[in-house]
């Protein structure tokens, strides 16, 4: 019974509406023939008068039309389920190991609020600004019809009597005026009918149907597409208003859980959405901080609704945005909602937004470009809208305390390079990669340097870790000695020839001489040192013995995944390959252990709902127990062997482990290096320019990248962030001792 009263209510005030809107037409048609002459005023008149009974008539079918489709037409409703979740776009976020965020991302950047977390100054404000009567009507106030009728555009409708038939002008205006929205017709509009509402302001008539395009005769087609805008406004938030109270058991309850939503979903400038999100943006503070004494505060976020361009705090006319907290301030207090003594004071208050430019990433953080691709190629029922929407939030692996590490370090290694070579600033390159040597997981990743160019690195930009295939130089020769080692062809004593040594080259098959970068032959020497001094000519000499193809298994069955050329100069780094297989490659060789680099721990739904938790167990690496012990000894030994090319870091409070590359012309200097066993982490660090030409003479790996491998190690042990650090088998050390002791190492050749 109370539901038809409020209908048959509903129609008398849309009868009186039309009528009153009859009257102001015809006033107005009288004030605008004063001063025309006698025949033209005939003139007018006559054709006013039926151009008035025509649009009477019009109007009147359509208003019935419009009460029927608005109180009794209940087809083609949108679906409330989504609403009623509050599944608003909202802010997803890549956290880091320890749960600090790594990255907002989202395509509206908006926390969304419960009725109980607004606070009663913010509510108020918002009521005062937007519907005092929210929580008596029903979902439309037709106390406003009056002042909506007293803003109608008369002229611009009488003017249109005038040229009727003519096309409208391009920027042809409407004769209804903006306003007299409630907040449930503002949030229907929102969040129903936003592809509506983008396409009415124009001049192309968007319904269809003789009723439409009669009307749009008389009013224009715009007039038209806003009232049919309107009409399904209306019949939305009178729907919307009876689902709610259905649904939460009272009418009382159903506009607090509609204004929690309305709350949530407006817009609030600088890319804000939702009064929580502003508030934090604005004045750094949690929305349910305000108490009554952040009155102004309240009103500004409030008057900013209207429209956040003018009137968002930090908006470019300050005056405008204190006229307008005023204004709602005014609102207020006449609601009652503050005293005129705290109205005064909060007039007076200046504007002290602290606008937060946040930077929302961890910058050059290839980590976020990862979990995207990540969530694209392992999780195929999620996608990466799902994150920009705020529906999940990635918990990776990574480490923010070791990636601003690696951040850093890489800066100053590429700064002492450009030190060197100051036309290369801001132009020279880097990659650096952190993986677990337990199970492949990355603690961080840098793609590329700070600035580039004069421009800010962002996380979508070229990847150099996963994305930029380079040749490896001779970081490759450690796989190619393991294979060796698996085959049983030798051991790190076995005497192996440092002599002049040639290869195929090209189709023609001529010789190419393969020299060793001192440009000398040491004759006979243990591979050993072959190894640890990076012998071009007894790597080739190695692989020769064992076949390319031994070479390239054995790189596979370490995860080199990016296809190798089957030619001897592989085994000097010939073939390209991307820094994380070459990382991973060295993990696995350090550990033993078989696994996938991944970077997501756990996807989480906004609800909490844990919808993907990576499960990444790792397996014995198929290779021989002894290999793998003789391959760990001897890039130990490229580290603790004085003539090895990363002798440098012998003096190093940390036991580790690693190679050196440089390629041919010093295009590119690479470091891969790891702490021991399943404890440890390992680190790889590649420095080149992009375009490929040469870092210059001289300038090779253990120059170049080992500073930056050496910052990061000290780094990330002295702050105890990966455990405390992995110590080499005794025996191991032992046998490196008994070596140098023998008195076999005479010369040094840093490289």
């Amino acid at each position: 019974m109370r539901v038809t009263v409020h209908y048959t209510r509903s129609r008398l005030e849309m009868v009186s509406f039309l009528l009153t809107m009859f009257r102001r037409m015809v006033a107005g048609v009288k004030a605008a023939a004063r001063g025309i002459s006698s025949s033209r005023y005939a003139k007018l008149r006559r054709r006013s008068a039926a151009a008035l009974l025509v649009c009477t008539l019009s109007m009147v079918t359509f208003a019935a039309i419009g009460l029927h489709h608005i109180y009794l037409d209940r087809t083609n409703l949108p679906d409330l389920e989504a609403f009623v979740r509050c599944e608003f776009p909202g802010i997803g976020h890549v956290y880091d190991i320890n749960g600090q965020p790594l990255m907002e991302m989202a395509t509206e950047y908006r926390l969304v609020s419960k009725y109980q977390d607004i606070p009663p100054v913010v509510r108020d404000a918002i009521l005062a600004a937007e519907d005092k009567n929210f929580f008596s009507h029903s979902g439309v106030d037709y106390s406003r019809i009056p002042h909506v009728l007293g803003r109608l555009r008369i002229r611009s409708l009488l003017g249109r009597f005038t040229k009727l038939g003519r096309r409208d002008a391009v920027n042809s205006s409407s004769i209804f005026p903006q306003g007299g929205s409630t907040i449930t017709q503002q949030l229907v509009r929102g969040y129903f009918l936003q592809a509506m509402t983008a396409r009415e302001n124009s001049n192309q008539l968007r319904p269809s149907g003789l009723l439409a395009r009669s009307l749009s005769y008389l009013i224009g087609a715009r007039s038209v597409n806003m009232v049919v805008r309107k009409v399904e406004e209306i019949r939305l938030a009178v729907w919307l208003e009876k689902e709610m109270r259905e649904r939460f058991g009272s009418k009382r309850r159903a506009k607090e859980e509609i204004l929690a939503r309305y709350v949530s979903l407006v817009y609030m400038g600088n890319g804000q959405y939702g009064l929580a999100r502003a508030a934090d943006y604005y004045f750094g503070r949690s929305l349910a901080t305000f108490t009554a004494d952040d009155a102004d505060k309240a009103a500004l976020l409030a008057g900013a609704i209207k429209s956040a361009r003018y009137y968002a705090p930090g908006a470019s006319e300050i005056d405008r945005v204190i006229e307008r907290r005023n204004q709602v301030l005014e609102l207020m207090a006449s609601n009652g909602s503050i005293a005129p003594d705290s109205l005064r004071g909060a007039k007076q208050r200046p504007i002290e937004a602290a606008v937060k430019h946040k930077d929302r990433m961890l910058q050059s953080c290839a980590i976020v470009e990862n979990v995207l691709e990540e969530i694209k190629t392992r999780h195929v029922d999620l996608s990466v809208r799902d994150l920009l929407q705020g529906r999940i939030q990635v918990y990776s692996t990574a480490d923010a305390r070791v990636q601003q590490i690696v951040t850093l370090a890489l800066e100053h290694g590429l700064l002492l390079y450009e030190k060197r070579h100051p036309s290369a600033k801001g132009l020279i390159q880097g990659s650096v990669v952190v993986l677990r040597n337990r199970d492949a997981s990355v603690l961080a990743e840098a793609g590329g340097r700070q600035l580039y160019k004069d421009r800010s690195a962002s996380y979508s930009d070229f990847n150099r870790v996963t994305n930029s295939l380079r040749q490896p130089g001779s970081a490759m020769k450690p796989l190619v000695y393991l294979a060796a080692f698996q085959s049983g062809t030798l051991n790190l004593d076995s005497v192996v020839p440092d002599q002049p040594i040639s290869v195929p080259n090209g189709v023609n098959q001529e010789e190419k001489w393969i020299s060793n970068y001192d440009g000398q032959f040491k004759g006979m020497i243990p591979a050993r040192i072959a190894l640890a001094e990076s012998r071009n000519a007894v790597a080739i000499w190695v692989a020769s013995q064992i076949g390319i193809s031994s070479v390239l298994q054995t790189s596979r069955s370490l995860g080199i995944q990016t296809p190798l050329q089957p030619y001897l100069t592989t085994a000097l780094g010939a073939s390209e390959v991307n820094l994380m297989e070459l990382a991973n490659a060295y993990r696995t060789m350090a550990s033993g252990l078989n696994a996938e680099p991944y970077v997501i721990r756990r996807i989480v739904r906004d609800q909490g709902e844990v919808m993907a938790e990576s499960e990444h167990a790792s397996s014995p690496v198929h290779v021989d127990g002894i290999a793998l012990l003789l391959i760990q000894e001897g890039m130990r030994g490229v580290v603790r062997i004085p003539t090895g090319t990363a002798h440098a870091l012998d003096s190093l409070p940390i036991a580790v482990m690693g190679k050196t590359g440089t390629t041919n012309e010093f295009r590119d200097a690479l470091f891969v290096g790891s702490t021991y066993g399943r404890a440890g982490i390992t680190i790889a660090v590649r420095i080149g320019f992009d375009d490929n030409h040469s870092l210059g003479a001289r300038e090779t790996g253990g120059r170049v990248a080992l500073p930056v491998f050496r910052e990061i190690a000290l780094r990330v042990y002295a702050d105890k962030l990966v455990g405390p650090v992995p110590q080499f088998p005794v025996d191991m050390e032992q046998s490196i001792n008994d070596y140098l002791e023998g008195g076999l190492v005479k010369t040094v050749a840093q490289r």
